[in-house]
């Protein structure tokens, strides 16, 4: 079992996070899943950096922190889109994270990520948020940290093909996004002793 936390995208914290935090929970984990704009939402990403500006970067990094309080120091950090950028933020402070898991956004690797850290980055192909120039940096800083970067493609797929409600949604590339993840957590659950792990074939 791992602690997870799943921190939303630029619209707000919606169902789409909302189920996806309880498919989580369904396959054995402990996830929460803040509320980073105090329960204002969008519809447009253009709305959603508007909120990001009336809320403010530093509350919504604030309101992370807090959720965080009181969690294991290997809980397992999630982004979605905006929320691989609050990633960004928290990773070079939680060292100790079993894991860190990047949807539809890359984010920065801090220099002080752990030698085999587990990191998997789930973009559209192609994506503006996940450029091949930033999926790039990402795989260079990783190698030079020693992590263990994955990084999967959605080709036919827009940005927020995860979410049903969106236009952009592709339910093959959603499915096969969190059997990779579910997968992913597995093979670094914290509570199992490395020999233990299910070890990636293929």
């Amino acid at each position: 079992m791992a602690h997870i936390a799943l921190f939303h995208s630029v619209l707000g914290l919606r169902p789409v996070e909302l189920l996806a935090a309880e498919r989580l929970r369904r396959a054995g984990h402990e996830v929460v899943a803040p509320d980073l704009f105090g329960g204002l939402v969008a519809t447009t990403l253009d709305e959603g950096f508007g909120l990001v500006e009336q809320v403010g970067w530093d509350t919504v990094m604030q309101r992370a922190r807090l959720a965080l309080e009181g969690m294991p120091e290997d809980t397992v950090l999630v982004g979605v889109s905006m929320g691989t950028g609050v990633v960004s933020g928290l990773w070079p402070e939680r060292t100790g994270a079993a894991g860190i898991l990047l949807l539809h956004a890359t984010a920065e690797v801090p220099v002080n990520s752990r030698p085999g850290l587990g990191i998997q980055l789930h973009a559209a192909d192609p994506d503006p948020f996940a450029p091949p120039e930033r999926v790039a940096a990402m795989e260079m800083t990783a190698k030079g940290s020693a992590s263990v970067l994955e990084v999967f493609r959605y080709p036919s797929a827009g940005h927020f093909y995860t979410d049903p409600a969106s236009p952009d949604h592709n339910a093959a590339a959603a499915e096969l996004t969190w059997a990779r993840v579910v997968d992913f957590l597995r093979r670094h659950d914290p509570q199992l002793a490395p020999e233990s792990r299910p070890q990636r074939v293929g």
